[in-house]
This record gives structure tokens, C-alpha cells and sequence, in this order.
């Protein structure tokens, strides 16, 4: 047997005993995956491309489960790059061991395999992972997630005849590497080449049909932007679509025509199939970029061998239809989300603010190279994840805290190019304002938390624009768009303790480091409040070799003598 079907057999013994010790201590179910993560070739826009692909898929497996479930995953990297998954939207609460990023976990080596293991905790609805190191996301690896609510919990919708999830996103041609290697030359990589659906493009995406449906029947579409750069608009034709969840929450059940799907967001639409039976067009097109493309695939009506009208609705112009149509998006507050108490019963804009973070986005050259990053500090991932550096108390040397100030600098100088790691008391309801001064779309996204997307709006955020927000039922989500020379702000409570990454879903300003992450500790230092380092964890850096913290090993013990128990 060699070392690797060894450390796998292995694996799964402890995957086996984890499930058996779980379920006699009455855990939530366990869904369990096994990946292996290659390379393959795909052909994308009429090109042959090198692509990542996840048990020979692209897209990955989608993650079906339901709130709370136990979700296993053992990733078999066989890249020849070090590789990480990250779970956008999941809250991974008291776990942020788990987020998957270079800020939070060690990578898994080429050759090697890891283990995750997660929960949806209290959440439901519809996100998707993607690898994020380097520029892995553009070269594939991505796949959905879809949570359900637990039985016996209220869905304010009958239940659908089917659930399907749709992956758009643009594309380039260009090698992930070759990207990467522009972005570390000071240079950008332009625009996407086309759009993708479901890993298809062009003729591949419109035959054989993508959906089958039935006449009379209605169907619940997941859509996602899993992309690195454009915003999108999505459409049916012939058909209007009733938005009924966003990223975990559920909404208000207006009619749309189309939807502007921005980078890192996810929406779920109720389609009834209510036409002439036919095929029928479901379109991505980019917006606000030169030169838009665009991708249909084919939704046919059971037994029809009618072809699509070749008239393609065309998607909507400026930037004021995108921003008015994201004012209609509003909070179901009668309905309830992972638990049975109505959404509505949370009162945020009742809380008082106890901070305010106004997060400028900075832009600039060092030697000649182009960074990005949040008033004046360009993240850089240290060589030791942030996480494990403060679990085992060497931050010396690797990060100091509160490099980067609450409001930007008032005179715009160098960039600082440092790990950007802030704290936030545990607990505290804060207001973050982005501004965005570039011409280009920016979407910003939270990990750990859901937040309140209360206002945007063009020009700079002063204190007179909270008289704009919406403190009633702005909708409860991960990801938001920030308009170019405009500001968005959220609101939230910090009650995840854990290191989370703040950053641009645009991957490139992402690469660049227009990023950071917020340390939020428990006083308590409880596993109520926090989970300990998995057993399992990768090591690097700094905390090779380190033992654990004293009072860590105490609590390990215990656990351990709780499971000889069971």
C-alpha cells in the first residue's frame, strides 16, 4: 500500500468514526464528499482550454444538504499547485477554520489531501465554492451549494417540480498561470473573451437542451455569478420570473423580466412554464463593460421540437436601471429562514451604531506595479496563515493589528503593502461604508457573516446619506455591488468570533489586494463562542512544531475524554 492510499484509508476511518460519534451524540446528519481535483481539457469559446475540473466535472459537484447538515468533504489535490476551497456565503459560525483561504488555513499540497468539515449552520439558500489561491478561480473548480430548510419549517413557496442551479460567469481564454503571472508584472489582464453557463459556451450551451421542463409545472432556478470580473444580466425568454431568495435570505416575491447578477451574488427565481410549449432562450450578457458578450442555453418544453425564436431579449442599458432595480429587492419579514421565527422579528435598524468603518478603495503603483487595497494598506498573504498565527500567539513577525485606520487618509500617499488584519470587538453592531472612486464595478463580499445592504448611492458617503438608508427590510446577505465613483453601506453585528476576509469579488483587485481580514475575539474564549483548531489541520509557517496553546490543550483533553465516553 503507498504512503498516499495509507493517509486516505486512514482518512476515511476517522470520517467513519467521526459519523459513528456524532450520531451517538445525536448530531445533525453527515453528508460526505470525496474530490479529486485535477486538470482537464474542455473546449470554451471555440478554444481548447486547460481547466479545473473536480471528480472530471466542470462545474464541481453541486452541494445539496439541508440546514445544519454535518458537510465532509476530503479534497484530493492533484494540481501540481498548492490548492484551497472557499464556501462563498457560508457562515461557518464559531469556525472560521474552515473558510478556506490563505488567511485562515494552510494550503493543501500538491499530492496530498485535507479534509473540511462544515456546517450551514442556522442558514439556507443558494451560494457556490470556488479555489482561491492564486488565480485558480479562473480557470474553473467552482460548484454550487444549495441549502434547504429543515422539515417542519415553513417555505413561503410551494414546492417546485424541480431545483436546478445555474453557474454564469465570464471567461478568458488566457491560462490561470499566465493570468497570474500579468497581475505580478504590473499588468491587467482586460476583459473577459466570452460568458459561460453551467461550464458551456456557444453552440455546446444551446444543444442538447440545458433544462427539460413540463408544461403547467413551475421550477426554481439558482442562479449565481461564480465569474472573476463582469456583472451580468440574466434572462428568460418569453418568461418573467419571480425572485424569491438572495444568498440565504428570503425576499419579497416581485416579478422580473431580467436580473443583474454581480460577481459573488446568487439569487433564486420561481419560472413557471406557462408558454407555447417550444424551446426557449435563458441568456447572460455582461454590463458596463465595452464590447459586451453574451451566452444562451436552451430551456426546452417536454416533447416539443420547436427551436427558439432567434429574437434574444436584449439586456438593459445604465447604470440607473441596475441601481433602482437593487432598491426593489426587499426582506420577507413575515417569512421564516433556517428557523421557524419570521425574519422580520430581527430589528436592526433599531440598534444603535457603535463604529463606523468607511472602507475607501486605493489604487496605486510600487515599482512600477499596480496594487490595489482599502484606505491606503494593500493586503499580502503572509507565509503563516493569520488565523494560526494568532491561535498560537506569533503574530511577531508575521502581522500587526490595525495597520489600516476607520476612515481613509486624508491625503492620498503610497501604498502600504502588508498583511491588513483589523480587530472588531465581539458582539458589536458596527456600520461599514465602501466607497468605490474607480470607473469600474466593484462587488464586495463578507466571509462569517450575512449584513444589511442599507443604502448606496454616487459620490462619497457622508453622515447625511444614513437619512437615505433603509432601516426596515433591506435584504440579509453576503455580497454587494459598489457602482463606479459611488459608496454602498452595510450593517452588521459581530457576533462570529473567528479571522474573516473582507474583499472584492473582483478577482483581479482581489490578487492586487483589495482584501483584509477582521479579527474578532471572544472574551470568554469558550468553545460556545469558538471552536478550537481541527485535529486535522494543516500546518505551515511559523506554527510548525509549535505545541498547542496550554489552555487549548486542556479543553482537547476533555473532548477527548467526553468521546471515550460515547
Amino acid at each position: 500500500m503507498t504512503t498516499r492510499m495509507a493517509a486516505a484509508a486512514a482518512a476515511g476511518v476517522l470520517l467513519v468514526a467521526v459519523a459513528l460519534a456524532g450520531v451517538a451524540r445525536g448530531e445533525d446528519p453527515y453528508v460526505f464528499f470525496e474530490w479529486k481535483v485535477t486538470y482537464g481539457t474542455k473546449t470554451l469559446l471555440d478554444a481548447p482550454q486547460k481547466v479545473i475540473l473536480i471528480n472530471g466535472e466542470f462545474p464541481g459537484p453541486r452541494i445539496n444538504c439541508s440546514s445544519n447538515n454535518n458537510i465532509v468533504v476530503n479534497v484530493f489535490n492533484e494540481l501540481d499547485e498548492p490548492l484551497l476551497f472557499t464556501w462563498n456565503g457560508m457562515q461557518h459560525r464559531k469556525n472560521s477554520w474552515q473558510d478556506g483561504l490563505a488567511g485562515t488555513q494552510c494550503p493543501i499540497a500538491p499530492g496530498t489531501n485535507y479534509t473540511y468539515k462544515w456546517q450551514p449552520k442556522d442558514q439556507i439558500g443558494s451560494f457556490f465554492y470556488f479555489p482561491s489561491l492564486r488565480m485558480h478561480r479562473a480557470a474553473g473548480g467552482y460548484g454550487g451549494i444549495s441549502v434547504v430548510s429543515r422539515l417542519l419549517i415553513p417555505v413561503p413557496f410551494d414546492p417546485p417540480a424541480d431545483d436546478h442551479m445555474v453557474l454564469i460567469g465570464d471567461w478568458y481564454t488566457k491560462d490561470h498561470a499566465a493570468m497570474a503571472k500579468m497581475l505580478d508584472a504590473g499588468k491587467s489582464f482586460g476583459r473577459p473573451q466570452g460568458v459561460v453557463i453551467n461550464g458551456k459556451s456557444g453552440k455546446d450551451a444551446a444543444d442538447p437542451p440545458m433544462f427539460t421542463v413540463e408544461a403547467g409545472k413551475t421550477y426554481r432556478f439558482r442562479v449565481c455569478n461564480a465569474g472573476i470580473k463582469a456583472s451580468l444580466n440574466f434572462r428568460i425568454q418569453g418568461h418573467d420570473m419571480k425572485l424569491v431568495e438572495m444568498e440565504g435570505s428570503h425576499t419579497l416575491q416581485d416579478m422580473y423580466d431580467s436580473l443583474d447578477v454581480h460577481v459573488g451574488h446568487c439569487f433564486s427565481v420561481l419560472v413557471d412554464a406557462d408558454q407555447k410549449p417550444g424551446d426557449y432562450y435563458m441568456v447572460a450578457s455582461t454590463r458596463f463593460i465595452h464590447e459586451a458578450k453574451t451566452v444562451s442555453a436552451v430551456i426546452r418544453y417536454a416533447g416539443s421540437s420547436t427551436p427558439p425564436s432567434p429574437n434574444v431579449p436584449e439586456p438593459p442599458a445604465g447604470w440607473a436601471w441596475s441601481i433602482n432595480q437593487w432598491r426593489s429587492f426587499r426582506w420577507n419579514l413575515t417569512a421564516s429562514a433556517a428557523r421557524p421565527n419570521p425574519q422580520g422579528s430581527y430589528h436592526y435598524g433599531q440598534i444603535n451604531i457603535t463604529r463606523t468603518i468607511k472602507l475607501m478603495v486605493s489604487r496605486g503603483h510600487i515599482d512600477g506595479k499596480l496594487k490595489y487595497g482599502f484606505n491606503g494598506v494593500s493586503h499580502v498573504d503572509a507565509d503563516t496563515p493569520l488565523k494560526l498565527a494568532e491561535y498560537f500567539n506569533v503574530t511577531d513577525g508575521v502581522f500587526r493589528y490595525n495597520q489600516m485606520t476607520d476612515v481613509p487618509p486624508a491625503v492620498n500617499g503610497p501604498l502600504h503593502v502588508i498583511p491588513n488584519v483589523i480587530t472588531a470587538e465581539f458582539r458589536t453592531f458596527i456600520e461599514v461604508i465602501f466607497e468605490n472612486p474607480e470607473k469600474s464595478m466593484d462587488s464586495v463580499h463578507l466571509d462569517g457573516y450575512a449584513f444589511f445592504a442599507v443604502g448606496m448611492g454616487p459620490g462619497k458617503w457622508t453622515a447625511e446619506e444614513r437619512k437615505t438608508y433603509n432601516l426596515l427590510d433591506a435584504v440579509s446577505r453576503h455580497s454587494v455591488q459598489v457602482y463606479p465613483r459611488s459608496w454602498t453601506a452595510i450593517m452588521l453585528t459581530f457576533d462570529n468570533a473567528g479571522m474573516w476576509n473582507v474583499r472584492s469579488n473582483i478577482w483581479e483587485r482581489h490578487y492586487l489586494g483589495e482584501q483584509l481580514y477582521i479579527s474578532v475575539v471572544s472574551p470568554a474564549r469558550s468553545l460556545r463562542d469558538e471552536y478550537n483548531m481541527p485535529e486535522n489541520a494543516l500546518r505551515c509557517g511559523k506554527v510548525v512544531g509549535l505545541p498547542l496553546p496550554p489552555w487549548k490543550t486542556t479543553i482537547l483533553n476533555r473532548r477527548y475524554l467526553i468521546l471515550l465516553a460515547v
